[in-house]
């Protein structure tokens, strides 16, 4: 008998991810892919939330600070990127990330976008946008926080030219607005938590503090 979680995995072996974190963290200060976070940095966090999902290539797309950043995925089982583009926004990230895919050998039916600044984001949160892909048949499923839709969210195949073609500082929620009846949403009310500042990643370990 296979097992649910064997089912699963056979089901989305065609189901990437693509981990945004080519950003160059100006109002940081710092390359927030390397601010600590549980131990470890932000990047190498959400390339194990990613590895633990049912997702399968994990595809990291870097820009801003690669070289320093790198070593922190280098050991993983990931795919990494450079955006040689990246300074034109989160288009050319998602961009460099969709191009791969399609020159991989293997049919993606359909990838995860997430970002490396989202630090709620868990693997099961991960698979339960696969899920629902599967059981709704919508081509689009994103997550639901603040009021609008966003990323994490799943893109079949479908609409991976229409996130290539994406200008400039326009991201992933572009596509899922101008897509609406395409989607179905999950909540994730943490998703609206995303660092960008001192001040949010000073709030960020303060929560955590409090939480322990």
């Amino acid at each position: 008998m296979v097992s649910s979680t064997e089912q699963i995995e056979t089901e989305t072996s065609s189901i990437a991810i693509i981990i945004l974190a080519a950003g160059a963290s100006t109002r940081m200060g710092t390359p927030k892919q390397l601010l600590l976070y549980q131990g470890r940095s932000f990047l190498h966090h959400i390339a194990e939330t990613a590895i633990a999902s049912v997702c399968k290539p994990v595809v990291i797309v870097l820009g801003a600070n690669a070289e320093q950043v790198c070593p922190e995925v280098k050991q993983l089982p990931v795919r990494v990127v450079k955006s040689r583009d990246w300074a034109c926004g989160m288009s050319a990230s998602i961009k460099s990330g969709i191009e791969l895919l399609n020159n991989l050998p293997q049919k993606i039916e359909a990838a995860v976008i997430t970002l490396c600044d989202q630090p709620f984001v868990y693997p099961q949160l991960i698979d339960q946008l696969v899920n629902t892909y599967y059981s709704t048949k919508k081509p689009i499923v994103a997550c639901e926080y603040a009021g609008i839709l966003g990323v994490p969210a799943l893109f079949s195949q479908s609409f991976f030219s229409e996130l290539a073609s994406l200008k400039e500082t326009s991201g992933a929620k572009i596509v899922i607005n101008n897509n609406r009846n395409e989607v179905f949403s999950i909540p994730f009310p943490l998703g609206d938590i995303d660092i960008d500042t001192p001040k949010d990643y000073e709030q960020l370990l303060s929560m955590i503090r409090t939480a322990n």
